[in-house]
């Protein structure tokens, strides 16, 4: 057992989970359907003879439910364009590899019942016409033209633990989940099925990951494998140490725990009901950072949860990469309909090489957090949410992933 943080050695864990675990499969399916309709909208943007702002006019929050068979969608859309959301179900169930009758969960069999209904006229006004501009505050800037989709706060968090400023924990839980579905899609363990669980336990000394202590991944299987022999060795072989063996950190192989219970057949959503949303700390900082409540998945960017999530996590990293502080948290607060934001609070954990309200100050100067303008800055309106639905929606450099640029480090520099 590690000591409590705050102490001068104790023990952090988080965990991960693969693109077969029901709840993922959930967020997957509301994203890719989200991405349709972003493609469609654009289409048709592209052959309308008025200059249809396109995209720009979708308003999406989609809600998944999996279970043995069954697939259940809901939550409200508005949009022009047709979607074969049937289509994009099945497609999104194949492409995570549910195509084996056995599993009970098949992408052509499986039951798609659609309950999706038309968004609030109430909540479309405020976003389409702002707070600010129903009261004449702005009308000209267009970044007070979109009100936020909804109230409440958003969070954002960057460290120096990892070269991509994530937490120690989550950083290595992820890459473990990654490489467990990519030797079971490349065929090296090929008797593995879709679902899986990976959890890290670090050692934090003075505030500093050094060495990892407990390894445990929960891995879904054929029925004929030997779980204590062949699963152990070929997890050990082929997922673990090539994750640890890229990573300077010791680690412990008497601490590595693999299957648990000792069998993991019945898995997926045949053995787990999923639901959108239910993994939020996976998609975010592993608990090392907080969270707003509000999740990611099959939400267009109007909605704060997602686009001021992504536009703090920028923020904060920045903040780090500037060299201004180890650690550091970004909250941010908005009321539904207005563009700009009631609250900004910035937390560098006793880490900050400047003090906390210049910080706040500079972030003020060089970002716009209006919902508008971070839609802009990160180009939101693009068809990228599905690839953000697995292994976290922060830490993985991809040129999708906008929000992990550190291009303004500089300017914060000048700023203070």
């Amino acid at each position: 057992m590690g000591n409590l943080p705050g102490t001068d050695s104790y023990l952090f864990t988080s965990e991960s989970v693969t693109e077969g675990h029901p709840d993922k499969v959930c967020d997957q399916i509301a994203d890719a359907i989200l991405d349709e309709i972003l493609v469609r909208e654009a289409e048709l943007a592209a052959s309308s003879a008025t200059g249809d702002a396109g995209p720009r006019q979708a308003r999406v929050a989609c809600e998944t439910l999996v279970t043995n068979g069954l697939v259940i969608l809901a939550g409200e859309i508005r949009t022009q364009a047709y979607v074969d959301i049937e289509g994009v179900v099945r497609k999104v169930i194949e492409e995570i590899g549910y195509n084996d009758p056995e599993t009970g969960f098949h992408s052509r069999s499986v039951g798609v019942i659609n309950a999706i209904c038309e968004q609030s006229s109430d909540i479309a006004r405020g976003v389409d016409r702002s707070f600010e501009v129903q009261h004449d505050k702005g009308a000209h800037d267009p970044y007070e033209t979109i009100g936020a989709g909804d109230q409440g706060m958003m969070f954002g968090y960057a460290c120096d633990e990892t070269p991509t400023l994530m937490p120690m924990p989550l950083f290595l839980a992820h890459r473990l989940a990654e490489r467990l579905a990519a030797v079971r899609k490349e065929g090296v363990l090929g008797y593995l099925r879709p679902d899986g669980k990976t959890q890290v336990s670090v050692r934090y000394e003075a505030g500093r990951p050094v060495s990892v202590e407990k390894v445990l991944i929960s891995a879904q299987h054929t029925a004929d494998i030997d779980v204590e022999g062949q699963l152990a060795a070929d997890l050990l072989a082929h997922v673990i140490m090539p994750v640890f063996e890229r990573e300077e950190l010791p680690f412990d192989r008497n601490g590595i725990y693999v299957n648990p219970t000792g069998r993991f057949v019945i898995g997926g959503p045949a053995g787990d009901t999923g639901v959108t949303g239910r993994k939020i700390i996976v998609d975010t900082y592993g608990g090392k950072g907080r969270h707003g409540g509000g999740c990611f998945s099959g939400k267009d960017a109007t909605k704060v949860d997602r686009s001021a999530a992504y536009a703090t996590r920028w923020v904060a990293k920045n903040i780090v990469a500037a060299g201004l502080a180890k650690r550091c948290e970004v909250q941010v607060a908005y009321g539904i309909g207005m563009a700009e934001p009631l609250s900004l609070m910035v937390d560098t954990f006793g880490t900050a090489e400047a003090d906390e309200a210049h910080i706040a100050r500079a972030i003020r100067e060089v970002f716009d957090l209006r919902p508008g303008a971070i839609i802009d800055a990160l180009d939101l309106w693009r068809p990228i949410f599905r690839l953000t639905a697995s292994y976290g929606h922060f830490g993985r450099e991809l040129p999708e992933f906008t929000w992990e640029r550190t291009d303004r480090a500089e300017a914060l520099r000048k700023a203070l």
